[in-house]
C-alpha cells in the first residue's frame, strides 16, 4: 500500500470515528504531504467540507506552483465541487482509492489535462459499501440526492 493512500484511508476512518462520512484526502508535493483532511460535513455542519476540500483547506494557502507539482489522493472517486477545486489549482494528478460506490467526475477531470488513476482498493470499496448500507440517508445528503 502506498504511504499517501494510506494516510487518506486514515483520515477517512477519522471521519467515519467522528461521526462522519468516510471519505479522506491528502496532498503530497515533493514526496511529503502538505495537507490531509477528512469528509467532517457532519462534524462541522458544513455544506462544503469534502474530504478534498478539507485536506485543501488544511494545506492552506500555497503558490500555484506548489498546486501544479502536487498530487491529491482520497478514497473515493470526487464530485463536481471536488473536482472543481483540483482543477481551479491545476493539481496535475489525482489517485482515487475506489469509484466503485460513487463515480465523479473522473471524465472532466481527464479532459481538463488532470492524470487520474484509480485503485480499485477493497479497504476504500468495503469501508464505503458498509457505510451507505448503514446510513444511506446521510449518504445521499453528501451526494446531494
Amino acid at each position: 500500500m502506498d504511504q499517501f493512500m494510506q494516510a487518506a484511508i486514515d483520515e477517512a476512518k477519522n471521519g467515519l470515528d467522528e461521526g462522519g462520512i468516510p471519505i479522506g484526502s491528502v496532498i503530497v508535493h515533493n514526496g511529503k504531504i502538505i495537507g490531509r483532511g477528512h469528509n467532517r460535513r457532519v462534524q462541522e455542519g458544513s455544506a462544503i467540507l469534502h474530504g478534498e476540500m478539507d485536506a485543501l483547506e488544511n494545506a492552506g494557502r500555497q503558490p500555484a506552483s506548489v498546486y501544479k507539482e502536487s498530487v491529491l489522493y482520497t478514497t473515493l472517486s470526487p464530485c463536481p465541487m471536488c473536482s472543481g477545486a483540483i482543477i481551479l489549482y491545476g493539481i496535475p494528478k489525482v489517485i482515487i482509492g475506489e469509484n466503485k460506490t460513487f463515480m465523479g467526475e473522473e471524465e472532466h477531470l481527464k479532459s481538463r489535462g488532470v492524470n487520474v488513476e484509480v485503485l480499485q482498493d477493497e479497504t476504500c470499496i468495503n469501508r464505503m459499501l458498509k457505510f451507505i448500507e448503514e446510513k444511506p440517508t446521510l449518504w445521499n445528503e453528501d451526494i446531494g440526492v
